[in-house]
């Protein structure tokens, strides 16, 4: 049995995460469609900036919301078929965007295309573990990020090329199209995406072991360390992205573009970092004391611009190595979050720590805006390398814990 199990594994790894990384680019892409068409849709829905964030919101709040809920249906029902419907659906929502110009339309298809993100990490993760090789999981949690960190950057010039060839409009139908596509091949490869539901083989290092499950599993201490742990990457990622080029301006006064060229080299090399993490993901397992040592070089490289009178040139070598800090850390996070998830609980997990990304992602503008308006600018460094230095011990407390429960299966091995 275990033979037949192990071999859609060896046969079908490229494909399962070629399938599920493009799912992943298309999450990330359909979430920077539409800023770039703030300044047309102002008009178009009569309404300022203020509304149009709020809308994205929406999106985020429903997101934030159903995550866990749809990790539980993920465990229930199995991973493959929520993952296509979610695919498909968001599809839809951005396409319809583009069909109904009404504000009130905008606000609705987003709470529905956050509703279908939510499928994302829960059934993404439960899907790698159940259908890739344990001594591939690394490199393939990296290439799945990088798929992330790859829609991201390419929406905003896609939805720009586009522009020039027709309308707004036809635009996002024509995206929503292509994702409707990307969820029709899913189906038609669904064979190769295993679940829990569909194999009961245990990678996990939980061999024999009784573990807590549901909500009891949830609210235990590495699982609410990881929830914590997602918290500090968004807020720190949030302070940087969005705030980092604001606080360059007001301390050295220096023009957007140049600031926007710093955090270019944070932004360029966090992917390659990403890339480069699998690998090292696959080659160790210490994933605790590796993430905790790449989080310490953010804060240090954070702290000094910060604390040093820099050039910008001098910043941005500052930022590229925090950058590739930050893409490192990727696959060891996901192993970590891994090691302490029993068989079976995949998609509720992962579903659970993501969870954390919307709580920065609510939590950290706010913050760093009062801080940009009301304190020094250079405040900004200061507080993000301190939510670095601090994710040290989430880090590590969730990596003790995942070799806590590893022991007893090496043991039987």
């Amino acid at each position: 049995m275990a033979k037949d199990v192990n071999a859609p594994r060896r046969s079908g790894n490229a494909k399962v995460i070629a399938l599920i990384s493009t799912g992943h680019f298309l999450s990330h892409f359909y979430m920077l469609l539409l800023p770039p068409l703030f300044p047309i849709l102002r008009e178009v829905y009569g309404v300022g900036f203020t509304e149009l964030g709020l809308a994205l919101t929406a999106f985020s709040l429903t997101t934030g919301f159903t995550q866990a809920p749809v990790g539980f249906l993920v465990d229930r029902y199995g991973a493959r078929g929520i993952l296509i419907a979610g695919v498909a659906l968001e599809s839809v929502a951005v396409a319809l965007i583009g069909v109904f110009p009404v504000f009130g339309a905008l606000v609705a298809l987003l709470v529905l295309a956050g509703l279908a993100n939510a499928v994302y990490h829960p059934a993404d993760y439960a899907i790698m573990n159940a259908s890739v090789a344990k001594e591939r999981m690394g490199r393939a949690f990296s290439i799945h990020t990088f798929a992330g960190y790859l829609g991201a950057a390419l929406a905003p010039v896609t939805m720009l090329t586009l522009m020039n060839w027709t309308d707004w409009q036809t635009a996002l139908v024509i995206c929503g199209i292509c994702g409707v596509a990307v969820a029709a091949i899913m189906a038609l490869n669904s064979g190769v995406l295993l679940d829990a539901t569909s194999t009961r083989d245990d990678s996990g290092g939980h061999h024999g072991k009784p573990h807590h499950s549901g909500l009891r599993l949830l609210f235990s201490l590495p699982i609410l360390m990881g929830l914590l742990f997602f918290t500090g990457i968004s807020m720190a990622g949030h302070g940087i992205n969005g705030f980092s080029v604001s606080a360059l301006h007001l301390i050295y006064e220096a023009p957007l573009v140049e600031a926007g060229v710093v955090l270019s080299a944070y932004l360029f090399a966090a992917p390659i970092g990403v890339l480069l993490g699998g690998w090292v993901a696959d080659r160790t397992v210490h994933h605790d004391r590796f993430a905790a040592s790449c989080f310490i070089v953010i804060a240090m490289m954070i702290f000094t611009v910060a604390a040093v009178d820099l050039s910008l040139q001098a910043i941005a070598v500052l930022f590229a190595v925090a950058g590739l800090a930050n893409g490192l850390v990727a696959p060891s996070r996901d192993m970590m979050i891994r090691s302490v998830t029993p068989p079976g609980e995949m998609g509720k997990v992962f579903g659970f720590v993501s969870v954390g990304y919307n709580i920065g992602g609510v939590v950290a503008p706010v913050m760093f805006g009062y801080l940009l308006d009301h304190a020094d600018p250079g405040l900004l460094f200061w507080v993000v390398g301190t939510i670095s230095l601090a994710t040290v011990v989430t880090v590590l407390v969730t990596g003790h814990r995942g070799r806590a429960q590893a022991r007893p299966a090496l043991q039987q091995t």
